[in-house]
Parts: C-alpha cells; structure tokens; sequence
C-alpha cells in the first residue's frame, strides 16, 4: 500500500520503534525497582505502583487534549511531536536516583512528554493517508511502537538472564542503573527521525477546532464514554507484570511473557488495521474488548500450582492490543471533524488517561486487600463496554 509507506508514517513509526526500545527495556523492570527501593515497606508497593502509574497517564492525557487542539490552531505537528518525545528522553535520567518519588517524577516526565506529542502525531499519521488506508497506517505505527517494545524487552532479558544475573534478586536498586544506562541510546535515537518529517498542508481558512462534544457525531460520543467505562478497569500492565510475580514466577521469566506479548501485537497489529479499512472497525473493537476481559479475569483466577497458564494469557493479551490500540485511533480519526482530528483524538486519549488514575489506584489499593479483586473488576468493566459498544454505535 504505497499510502502506508508515506515517508511521514516510515519516519513517525522509526521514532516510535527506537522509543520503545528505550521505554520497554525499563518498563518491565519499574515494578522490581520500586520494590528493591521499598523493601522494608512491602504492604505499600501496590498502592505505590498504582499512584505512580495512575498520576503519570492522567498527566499525559490532559496534555494530549491540549496539545491535539493547538496543534489544530496552528495547523503544526512536527514541533510539538520533537518537543515530546525529547522530554521523554531525558526523563529516563531520573531513574539514576533511587527514591520512589524520582521513579514517580520520571514518569510523570515521560508522560508530560508523551502528552505533548501523541496527539500531534497521531493527527499527523491522520493526515498523511487516505481514509481507506488509515487503519493499516496506525496499524503499523502501533506495530513499530510494539517491535520496538518486543526488541528493548528482548535486550531487558538478555542483561538480566546473562550478563547481571543478579538482578533476579530484586534487592538492590543500584544493580538496576547499567540497563537504564543503555536505555537511553535508542530514546535519543529516536527523536533525530522527527526531524525529517513534513507537516501536511492544511486549510489555512478552515473552521477553527472545537472542544464542543455536542459538535462531534453521536456515534464518536458513545465510543468516548464506552472508553470512559471501560478504562475504569483497565489499570496499568505493573499490575499484571506484578500479579505474574506474586505467582511464583522469577522476573527473567516474567520479562520473557512481556517479550511475547510484544512480539503477538507487533505481528498483528498491521494486518489487523488493514482489515478494519475492509469489513469495519467496529466488529474487531469489540472482540477485542471481549477477549481483554477474558485475559484479566484469566489473571485474577490462575493459582500458583497452575501459573503456565499466564504464558497463554499474555500472548492473547497481545492479540487484544493488536485489535484494538491502533483501530481506537482510526475510529476516531473516521469520525472527527475535519478541522479538529488533532482535538478529538486529545479528546479520546483524555478520556481514557483521566480515567486510568482512578484505575491504578483502586486496582493499586484492591491489590492490596486481594489480588484477585481488580482483574476481576476490570473484566467485568470489559463486558460492560462491549455491550454498550454493540448498542450504542449502529
């Protein structure tokens, strides 16, 4: 498809790739350094994991709306897209100082970052194909987002299992630093591909963006507070990466599932964007949903003497992302107005970021009472979606 292979959408998903190499080479890990920096306060890591986690991704989604809309006032996206993905470069430098309150300030960081040029962006993808390919175009910007994501966890296990072996011990949080050294290579790299995109002309004279929900097509308003009910039990992946842990298994080994995840979304996220331009977006969103809920109350089920079964659930969690990380934003590209792409989509990632706050910490805070309770929660908050998605959007 010689749309998808627009330089602006090749350039866009390398930077996403070398990101995620940074990102998920120390994504895997947070959940181990915090415990390693509160070992002597363990009853608190759940809670803590949850506000850093929940904080963080309400911070970035409140800038994407924003960021989203003057993007649409000044008809730019290249800037704003540099200026993002530089301060989640830096960020990573903070990770050096061992406190749960600068891993929670590296987030935060991060996710300031990620608000500022996730909209731009996304718009900017939006912008640069044809709307009979733009399922395939964020379908492959996702899957470079998740070979990235594969590649630094790959890198993640390799250290751990083979060259600081004793990481596994979780114990000291200096044991940590050599990895989050290296990680800030790719982070670099990354950013350099963004300045060798082009903004695509816009209609200097069009309409300005709104931030008027009454303005957008029903159908886009059901699917924002479908995402609203749905993300309120969708809390962070620390909780699975934590959960898997818990069950006995050594985070060599839980760094391999992540691996596998990543590598089930990267594989499928394209061609499963390209058949949403065919037969819809709709049917695949709601599968995908459906099979989210089966994975988490799959978590919250499995006992120790059975933990195989989390190599199964997070490879079908990946699918799950496949189906829908990349189909959510061409939906809503399909029906945003024209003259506020880049505000509705900061919109739908305000939406689902604003709610995961409240997420993270009553999964953090659920956790700790019972460490089934929030998947089964969260799978239950799934099924609701689907049904509202199946009723709601005609």
């Amino acid at each position: 498809m010689k749309k998808t292979e627009n330089k602006n959408v090749l350039l866009t998903g390398f930077t996403s790739f070398f990101t995620d190499i940074s990102s998920e080479m120390i994504y895997p890990l947070i959940q181990a350094f915090v415990s390693s920096i509160m070992k002597s306060q363990a009853a608190l890591i759940g809670p803590v994991l949850g506000l850093i986690e929940g904080i963080s991704e309400s911070t970035a989604s409140i800038l994407k709306l924003f960021s989203g809309y003057i993007s649409d006032r000044i008809k730019k996206r290249k800037i704003l897209a540099i200026i993002g993905y530089s301060l989640s470069a830096v960020s990573r430098i903070l990770f050096f100082i061992p406190y749960w309150f600068t891993v929670f300030s590296a987030r935060v960081i991060d996710r300031i970052g990620k608000g500022i040029r996730t909209a731009p962006r996304d718009a900017l993808i939006s912008e640069s194909v044809d709307k009979n390919n733009r399922g395939k175009a964020f379908g492959f910007q996702r899957g470079m987002d998740f070979a990235g994501a594969f590649l630094g966890t790959l890198i993640s296990f390799l250290l751990i299992k083979f060259v600081f072996k004793d990481l596994d011990s979780f114990k000291e949080p200096e044991k940590f630093y050599p990895i989050f050294l290296i990680a800030l290579i790719p982070a670099f790299i990354g950013v350099i591909f963004l300045f060798f995109t082009k903004d695509v002309k816009i209609d200097k004279e069009a309409k300005l963006p709104t931030f008027n929900l009454k303005n957008y097509s029903k159908p886009l308003r059901v699917f924002f507070i479908a995402q609203f009910i749905f993300t309120l039990g969708n809390s962070s992946n620390q909780f699975l990466l934590l959960r898997s842990g818990d069950l006995g298994h050594s985070l060599s080994t839980i760094t391999v599932m992540y691996l596998l995840f990543n590598l089930t979304t990267t594989i499928f996220s394209t061609p499963l964007g390209a058949l949403s331009d065919k037969i819809g977006r709709k049917g695949l969103l709601i599968l995908g949903y459906f099979i989210y809920a089966v994975v988490y109350v799959g978590f919250g089920l499995v006992k120790t003497d059975s933990n195989w079964i989390l190599w199964i659930l997070w490879i079908v969690y990946g699918l799950y992302y496949a189906m829908t990380e990349g189909l959510e934003k061409a939906f809503v590209s399909d029906l945003a107005p024209e003259n506020s792409k880049g505000t509705a989509i900061g919109f739908y990632h305000m939406i689902v970021g604003i709610t995961l706050l409240p997420a993270s910490l009553i999964a953090g805070f659920l956790y700790s009472l019972s460490p089934v309770s929030p998947f089964i929660v969260g799978g239950v908050l799934a099924l609701i979606n689907c049904i509202i998605l199946i009723i709601g959007l005609k």
